[in-house]
């Protein structure tokens, strides 16, 4: 899932960007107001978290400016005003859902879960399916038609990332982050032998593992008769 998430804080900017990209969405950051609506307006994102009060222009101006060019981008508010006045203006604005400062990762996280089943997204009901291969994020199973294929830890973590980013370049730097965190580090060699054996355990099922490595860059899902050129 690709998310802009506008906030002025820089820690907790940072926080959630890494929260995030730990379960391997692509997220673009913007500190400012204007920022933020330049980029919405330019990019093409699943979900815009925004925080409500931004320099230069607020985040109920942005929420606004959104809606009357009819951009139906789904928008998850983020506020330290927790009043019932504050969250019914949100919602009537626009807004798809609103959550008050202080939260948990946890919760965050629970809420775009919520948005992404109400479609608009690759993942529909924590499934993804390419090209008869499912991915089913809560179960944190991989099959193929009703086989399951058995993964080690680090090969459906690298599945999963690729899966959720289907169509964008993800570079060995992004994945090694994604199967370690940002204090460890996996090799693009570990990424290759991972690679490698998840390949042939969906060979023996009969299928082929979409990942593709584009060279000087990292690695691309493809789909349909690309997957085998």
């Amino acid at each position: 899932m690709r998310i802009l998430l506008i906030e002025d804080s820089l820690s907790l900017r940072n926080s959630l960007s890494l929260g995030l990209e730990k379960l391997g969405h692509s997220v673009d950051l913007a500190a400012t107001g204007p920022d933020g609506l330049s980029m919405a307006l330019l990019g093409s994102y699943d979900i815009i978290v925004l925080d409500r009060m931004l320099p230069e222009l607020d985040g109920m101006a942005i929420l606004k400016a959104l809606r009357k060019r009819r951009m139906e981008t789904k928008v998850l508010i983020l506020s330290a005003r927790a009043e019932p006045a504050e969250r019914v203006e949100g919602l009537l604005a626009g807004a798809d859902d609103y959550l008050s400062k202080p939260f948990s990762f946890e919760e965050l996280s629970a809420r775009l879960l919520s948005l992404m089943r109400r479609g608009g997204t690759n993942c529909i009901n924590d499934q993804i399916t390419i090209n008869g291969l499912i991915l089913d994020i809560q179960a944190k199973s991989f099959l193929f038609g009703e086989q399951a294929i058995s993964l080690t830890p680090n090969e459906y973590r690298i599945v999963e990332c690729m899966f959720l980013n289907k169509g964008k370049v993800v570079t060995s730097e992004k994945l090694s982050e994604f199967i370690s965190g940002s204090y460890d580090h996996i090799s693009k060699n570990a990424i290759e032998a991972h690679l490698s054996s998840a390949r042939k355990k969906v060979r023996a099922c009969g299928a082929t593992l979409p990942i593709k490595s584009k060279r000087g860059f990292g690695y691309v899902v493809v789909e349909g008769d690309e997957v085998n050129t």
